[in-house]
């Protein structure tokens, strides 16, 4: 298991391989964590990097099985609190097969979901409730809710 309990937490994640990183462990470095500190290393170089490695492992985490003949494409609006630009990834499902792409497309979304960077850490490693995120409106769902709701059943997502 990563070692980021000794001294700056930032410096301590900025120096791991994410890619290294077991999904099971990436969930248990999420769980060990405060908001506060989600939040805190989710800026500049470091949240585009766990960004990038969370939403590259996507296709890996898919379950065709689950997904059966389902076509929707998923936009993800991380959002940025400290004045810099919202990061967006789309999720496509469509054949049994799960492609992922960052940026926001033209494509019309099935479902649009909004969080800040803290609580897409915590959905992203099976830490937090998605329903009480909705319910205190940490997340936002646009178009599709019933899609929304049901995503975790699309993927395998790490317990810590």
């Amino acid at each position: 298991m990563a070692d980021i309990s000794g001294g700056n937490l930032i410096d301590d994640l900025a120096g791991l391989d994410f890619s290294a990183v077991s999904p099971e462990e990436f969930a248990r470095i999420v769980k060990g964590l405060s908001a506060k500190q989600l939040g805190e290393i989710m800026h500049g170089e470091l949240r585009a990097r766990i960004l990038r490695e969370v939403f590259g492992r996507m296709k890996q985490q898919f379950r065709p099985e689950a997904a059966g003949q389902l076509q929707a494409l998923i936009r993800w609006k991380i959002t940025a609190d400290d004045g810099g630009g919202d990061d967006v990834f789309e999720t496509s499902i469509s054949g049994g097969a799960c492609r992922v792409s960052e940026g926001h497309s033209e494509a019309e979304p099935r479902t649009t979901l909004v969080m800040g960077p803290a609580e897409f850490l915590k959905l992203a490693s099976d830490n937090g409730n998605p329903v009480t995120m909705f319910m205190m409106r940490k997340l936002k769902v646009a178009g599709d809710v019933g899609l929304a709701s049901g995503l975790t059943r699309y993927f395998d997502i790490p317990k810590a």
